[in-house]
C-alpha cells in the first residue's frame, strides 16, 4: 500500500512539474489585431468628427458588429477576416429602425440612413506567438476602398503609413474623413 501511495504521489509532483507558466495565454498577450479607423471632419481635416447612429455590418452577413448599434463614434475598430484576403463591411451613418410597418414583429426590421461599403485588401502572413496562444495573423499591404455610389458620406480616406500593415491595436491604420 506504501508503494501504490509513494508511486501515487510521484506522479502527482511530476504532472504537476510538467506543467509549464505558458500553458496558459495570458489576456495582455497581443493576438490578431484588428483594423483601427479615425474619423476626421472633411471640411477641417485636423478635427476629429463624431459619426452619428452609426451601424455597422459585415457584407456577407446581416449581423451588426458588437458595439456599432446606432452610436455616436469618431473611432472604428474593425476585425478583419483571417481565412480570406478581403473583407467587406457596410457603415450606415444617421442611420434609424425601420419597423416596416409592424412594430409588433421585429424580424423584418431593417435600418434606414446612408450606406456606405468600406473593402478592406490585405495578405496574410500567421505568426507563432507561443505554444498556449498559438498563431495570430498580421495583415501586410492594407488598402481601404470606399465603393462609389450616389451618395457617399465618406468623402475620402488616408492610410496612416504606405504599405499599410495592420500589426497591432495601439494605433491607428486609416482616417477616413466626412461631412
Amino acid at each position: 500500500m506504501k508503494k501504490v501511495s509513494l508511486l501515487l504521489i510521484v506522479i502527482i509532483v511530476i504532472s504537476y512539474l510538467s506543467c509549464e507558466r505558458d500553458d496558459i495565454c495570458p489576456e495582455s498577450t497581443p493576438t490578431t489585431p484588428s483594423l483601427i479607423i479615425d474619423v476626421y471632419d472633411f471640411d477641417d481635416q485636423e478635427s476629429k468628427k463624431n459619426v452619428i447612429n452609426l451601424v455597422i455590418s459585415g457584407v456577407d452577413n446581416d449581423d451588426v458588429l458588437s458595439g456599432y448599434e446606432l452610436v455616436s463614434s469618431n473611432n472604428i475598430v474593425l476585425p478583419l477576416k483571417t481565412t480570406e484576403n478581403t473583407t467587406q463591411f457596410i457603415l450606415i451613418k444617421e442611420a434609424s429602425v425601420n419597423d416596416n410597418g409592424t412594430p409588433e414583429d421585429s424580424t423584418d426590421d431593417f435600418y434606414d440612413g446612408n450606406y456606405d461599403t468600406l473593402t478592406i485588401n490585405y495578405s496574410r502572413r500567421d505568426v507563432y506567438v507561443s505554444r498556449a496562444c498559438g498563431y495570430k495573423t498580421i495583415f501586410e499591404n492594407v488598402t481601404l476602398t470606399i465603393e462609389d455610389d450616389t451618395d457617399n458620406w465618406i468623402l475620402s480616406q488616408q492610410p496612416l503609413n504606405p504599405n499599410q500593415s495592420v500589426e497591432d491595436e495601439t494605433t491607428t491604420h486609416f482616417n477616413i474623413f466626412h461631412q
